[in-house]
């Protein structure tokens, strides 16, 4: 399954880590997924992916 956020669809960002000497090398951060189970409406559940700051947000609305 991809590293992606179900809700919000945020995925790994690209960037540089840079040394002391201004050396650059690709590195990739990527977003603190935790696996949720929600229940639908017919009765089962499934597993999705949700980024930590999404639950943040959700918490927050409701």
């Amino acid at each position: 399954m991809a590293r992606k956020c179900f809700f919000t669809g945020k995925g790994p960002m690209v960037g540089n880590n840079v040394s002391h000497a201004n050396n650059k090398t690709k590195r990739r951060s990527l977003p603190n997924l935790r696996t949720l189970r929600i229940k639908l409406e017919d009765g089962t559940t499934a597993k999705v992916k949700v980024a930590a700051s999404t639950l943040r947000t959700m918490k927050k609305r409701s």
